[in-house]
């Protein structure tokens, strides 16, 4: 099994990118949600940590928010208790997609937790600022400061470019997306 790692700045178009592959695409994010409405043990973690601002479930996004904002050190919490369940989900992904030629990894973090075997093909979507900036603005949750947050976790754009064995330039249309993965594919397999 050949397992392609997307990478890229937030609002870049991973998920985008990962969902024109056509192959089973593993999403945390997606899991994060998952776990946040049905996942009473993630929240009783959370909330024995983060009492002040997780106190209802499901998990709601806003107490998340609000705790990431008030200090550094919650934003690790948060990340320490959820990341083991999402990691745990996506072995189960691995086994039931075993036998498939390729499965895509649509982790954020997949570099900074050393999710990533050596031998997995890493592909970095490269956007521009001002399209990223602009698709943000459309999500009814963005929060600039959150945003900042988040980047400052991450191991910068540049850095996760020069580690990836492919770059597809994000315009945003599908026959450029398709061209370029069509150019991976033909590469890898």
């Amino acid at each position: 099994m050949i397992k392609i790692g997307i990478l890229g700045d937030i609002g870049s178009g991973k998920s985008y990118v990962a969902k024109n592959f056509g192959y089973p695409v593993f999403n945390a994010d997606l899991e994060v949600s998952k776990l946040y409405k049905n996942d009473k043990k993630i929240f009783l973690k959370l909330k024995k940590n983060l009492s002040k601002y997780i106190y209802s479930f499901p998990i709601n996004k806003k107490e998340v928010s609000k705790a990431i904002l008030a200090n550094k050190s919650n934003l690790n919490k948060i990340v320490k208790i959820v990341h083991l369940a999402v990691r745990k989900k996506m072995n189960i992904f691995l086994k039931k997609n075993r036998n498939k030629k390729i499965v895509i990894l649509d982790i954020p973090l997949l570099l900074e937790n050393k999710i990533n075997n050596k031998k997995d093909i890493l592909v970095f979507v490269e956007s521009k600022n001002s399209d990223i900036l602009k698709r943000l603005k459309k999500r009814n949750n963005f929060d600039k400061k959150l945003f900042s947050k988040f980047q400052n976790i991450q191991l910068s754009p540049s850095y996760k470019k020069k580690k990836s064995n492919f770059v597809i330039k994000n315009d945003f249309t599908k026959k450029t997306i398709r061209r370029a993965i069509k150019y991976i594919l033909k590469e890898i397999i």
